[in-house]
């Protein structure tokens, strides 16, 4: 770590003095870093100085130690996160000793080795050795291996190391030195000598391929030009130079990508390809200019106004540009970080001592961001990290951290980000359960998760009695839920989640209680019955043991209800309902037991418990009709209501159920006849009923009835009706003529008598009605109005022959006129249709065959035939029948001309 800072800053600690043109006003030193996913939200935080107790960024005084303490923060100062530490690893004491003079100048780190260069012109060389202390902090042993006089009286402006060599770049007193990285001994070097050098930069990108060399670039003093070179373990090489329009003053080098902060602006060039882009202006007099390497063909700048500006090796920025102090001196990236140097303020060494700027764990930091209700920042830097951290042990981190942001917006009230956390997250909805008392089942083995997720004991600590809180809480739990259950998100504890909303549905009187029960659902009844009967749910705790197999319970409870033993609104109907349900009930135990408390309720709706159910002809096992009818035989409006069942519904086709239906219509209408208080509307629709049966009904016991209604003077329609079941048309016809003196009801009787017979039956029954009216000898004479209304009312059905010979002579023709024209007409019709004669066989017509008259084809079947069966359009014969006078004119001429 404490290579990537001292190699990425690039610091020399003097240096930014330079770059001062007027002595400001001193202000309060600051560390600003910014997470890299901020780099694209444009959102920053700071490490401001505090007097405070534990580890932290610190600012050193004067004797190299750590004066002050400084924690991540937002803007406002009032953040508690923590980003890095401030660890010791070189003592001032192992680097001068008792020397107050000497300082620290640039530092050095290469895996565990450790290089200083100091103002008087030393190279020291420390072993580190990282441990962490018995209270979990990580620390750092020093050893000593060497020091080095270069023999200038400059100090060690600069130091890169070269691994790959063993080799250390060296930049003292404007020359550029190379010494062994062991020895510390400065090592020949044929070839260039790099005098006169003002910066130089080590190629993290190099372009030549060889794995033993390594590429530089190098700025000259008081030179418009940039030289690369090749540092090898023996030489120094300039491969290329390359003309800038200015004298540069810092630069940094990927690829072939040169990234130059000139004395004006900043500026890409390309040393292979000679392409430049200008990119901003900077005043390089004002303050120290920034170009740091940030990762591949990508760096960041030191903008004016106190931005971090990145460009690409195109000049383009792809990232929204980072805010921070004017003053800023040096810059890094320690993912996901940049971390952001201010003038007044070192870092990584004090001019006595060493010290490391070590990144707390990032859990811990957070932990912390969460610790203080920094939901997003902690998401932000969680998502950041993603690609140092291993792809399981990450996707674990990732889900902890969005239910832990989960439940600090649940507090908070924000239920919609609550609930989108717990759903990325995959939160084990129960955790979210056990925060309201009493929710989850008694049986559940639920355990909360260790270390926890938040810091409520439950929803009353979390309210503290605020009841409107209260029932917000809830509602989001009961979305919530449905939500949940209604996804994968239940599975393996479905129970609890059924049984967490049918507790909250009863609690707060909610719509979908109902139908929870009434669809799938996995509530315990141990837990659920007590909590539905403590909310007077009765009804709900009915659906509750019906839903677990438990009918009786049910039906006792619904019972209870309707008879006012229990107070539950819930369902108005719930007779109705529960009639509905022992219809089709398979326990015909519980349907006997509960079916006379049914018909005594109410006979016309508890009838249905039978009516709805299916027969036993239909599905076996069900009830037996017989068995039905002698059980309603003590409810008479339940009997007579389950005979029109079987009778008028169902349709059955069995004597006894309609004779027994018939006896009963009949039974009721002579009832209401010998029942004073019984109104003519009542009579008439209770004869009604019975006529209709009587008539529409060929298997009840005709005898039976006849005998049953003889003795009634005014049950005629119906005794005519029954004496015509058994061919007795005579006594109909003597009844409804001569009794009831109903012509009307006749002629109706005639027509309904012969509807299913043939046409010499229903001509015979009506010239047997003109009989009767004809017959002189009956009381009254003659009812020569009523013959002839028949007659000519009905012309086609009688036969004009006979019908004539029954009538008296002294019946005038205007009187009989439109039976005689209408028996005309029907002679002449029958004396024209038995002339005709059918020959030959059938006309086969099809899409595929033509017309003779015009040569197409048929799309549609109806169709006219000439002389000899041949098929013609209608149309054609139609066209052909137009012109057949004008070609028999011209035929004529024609005939005429030959004269």
């Amino acid at each position: 770590m404490l290579r990537q800072f001292a190699t990425l800053f690039g610091f020399r600690f003097n240096d930014h003095k330079r770059f001062k043109k007027k002595k400001k006003k001193k202000k309060k030193p600051e560390l600003t870093l910014i997470t890299w996913p901020d780099v694209f939200r444009q959102r920053n935080r700071k490490l401001y100085c505090r007097e405070r107790e534990g580890g932290g960024v610190g600012r050193l005084n004067e004797t190299g130690r750590p004066r002050k303490r400084c924690h991540l923060s937002n803007q406002d100062r009032t953040g508690h996160g923590w980003a890095f530490e401030l660890v010791p690893a070189v003592e001032r004491e192992r680097v001068m000793g008792e020397k107050v003079r000497i300082n620290i100048e640039c530092i050095e780190c290469c895996g565990k080795h450790l290089y200083l260069g100091t103002n008087d012109c030393f190279i020291h060389h420390f072993l580190l050795e990282e441990h962490t202390t018995a209270k979990g902090k990580l620390a750092y042993n020093a050893q000593k291996l060497l020091h080095k006089y270069l023999g200038l009286k400059k100090p060690v402006a600069e130091l890169k190391a070269a691994s790959a060599l063993e080799r250390l770049i060296v930049l003292c007193d404007s020359n550029i030195t190379v010494v062994d990285m062991v020895t510390l001994e400065p090592v020949p070097t044929g070839g260039t000598k790099l005098k006169g050098v003002t910066a130089f930069c080590i190629n993290e990108n190099p372009v030549t391929g060889d794995a033993f060399c390594v590429e530089m670039a190098v700025v000259l003093a008081r030179r418009r030009a940039v030289q690369i070179c090749t540092v090898h373990e023996d030489r120094v090489q300039m491969l290329k130079e390359v003309t800038t329009p200015e004298q540069p003053c810092a630069l940094s080098l990927d690829g072939y990508n040169i990234c130059l902060a000139l004395s004006t602006q900043y500026m890409i060039l390309n040393y292979s390809t000679g392409a430049s882009q200008d990119l901003f202006p900077y005043n390089c007099e004002e303050r120290k200019p920034i170009v740091k390497r940030i990762g591949r063909e990508e760096f960041l700048l030191a903008a004016p106004g106190g931005l971090g500006m990145f460009a690409n090796a195109e000049g383009i920025s792809q990232r929204a540009p980072v805010s921070w102090s004017e003053s800023v001196i040096a810059a890094a990236v320690c993912f996901p970080y940049v971390v952001a140097l201010d003038e007044g303020f070192v870092v990584l060494a004090s001019s006595k001592a060493v010290y490391i700027l070590v990144p707390l764990p990032l859990e811990r930091q957070i932990q912390d961001l969460l610790a203080s209700h920094r939901v997003e920042e902690a998401l932000t830097l969680t998502e950041a990290a993603q690609r140092n951290i291993p792809k399981e042990k990450y996707q674990i981190l990732h889900k902890r951290i969005l239910q832990q942001a989960g439940f600090i917006q649940f507090g908070q009230l924000q239920f919609l980000e609550a609930k989108e956390h717990f759903r990325k997250g995959q939160l084990d909805v129960r955790e979210l359960i056990s925060l309201y008392p009493r929710l989850l089942p008694a049986s559940s083995s639920f355990t909360r998760c260790h270390p926890p997720l938040h810091e409520f004991a439950d929803l009353n600590h979390l309210t503290q009695g605020d009841q409107e809180k209260v029932q917000r809480f809830k509602r989001f739990l009961i979305t919530y839920l449905h939500e949940v259950r209604s996804s994968d998100g239940a599975n393996g504890f479905r129970e609890d989640v059924d049984t967490a909303l049918l507790k909250l549905y009863a609690e707060t009187g909610h719509e979908s209680l109902l139908d929870l029960l009434a669809s799938e659902n996995a509530c315990l009844l141990a837990d659920s019955a007590p909590w539905l009967e403590k909310h007077h749910k009765y009804f709900a705790l009915g659906l509750l043991y019906h839903y677990n197999g438990q009918d009786s319970a049910a039906l006792q409870m619904w019972v209870k209800i309707v008879n006012g033993d229990l107070q539950d609104s819930t369902r108005p109907d719930l007779f109705e309902y529960v009639v509905d349900f022992l219809s089709f009930c398979s326990n015909l135990d519980l349907v006997w037991r509960h079916a006379d408390w049914a018909l005594q309720k109410d006979q016309k709706i508890g009838v249905q418990i039978f009516t709805k159910r299916p027969t036993s002809d239909e599905k076996t096992g069900q009830l037996n009709p017989d068995d039905v009818i002698t059980y309603l035989q003590k409810h008479s409006q339940g009997l007579l209501l389950y005979l029109e069942h079987l009778v008028l519904e169902k349709r059955l086709q069995k004597e006894k159920y309609h004779t027994h239906l018939a006896v009963l219509y009949a039974d009721r209408v002579l009832g209401l006849m010998s029942r004073p208080s019984a109104t003519d509307d009542q009579l008439s629709a209770a004869r009604q009923k019975l006529q209709r049966l009587l008539k529409e009904s060929n298997l009840y016991r005709v005898q039976l009835l006849l005998g049953k209604i003889q003795d009634s003077g005014l049950l005629l329609l119906e005794r005519a009706t029954l004496h015509g079941k058994l061919e007795e048309h005579d006594k109909a016809l003597h009844i409804l003529v001569h009794q009831l003196k109903d012509s009307s009801a006749a002629e109706e009787y005639c027509s309904w008598a012969s509807a299913s017979q043939d046409q010499s039956y229903r001509q015979n029954l009506f010239h047997q009605l003109l009989s009767v009216y004809l017959d002189p000898d009956v009381p009254g004479g003659a009812q020569t109005v009523a013959a002839v209304d028949l007659l000519n009312r009905n012309a086609e059905v009688f036969d004009a022959v006979r019908v004539l010979k029954l009538l008296p002579e002294e019946w005038s023709l205007p009187l009989l006129r439109p039976f005689l024209c209408g028996a005309l007409r029907a002679s002449v019709h029958a004396r024209c249709t038995s002339q005709l004669k059918y020959r030959g066989g059938p006309i086969l017509v099809s899409e595929k065959k033509g017309c003779q008259l015009c040569h197409n084809t048929f799309s549609e079947p109806d169709c006219a035939c000439l002389p000899g069966g041949t098929p013609v359009h209608l149309h054609c014969v139609a066209k052909k029948a137009r012109n057949l006078p004008v070609e028999r004119q011209h035929e004529n001429a024609h005939r005429s001309n030959h004269t």
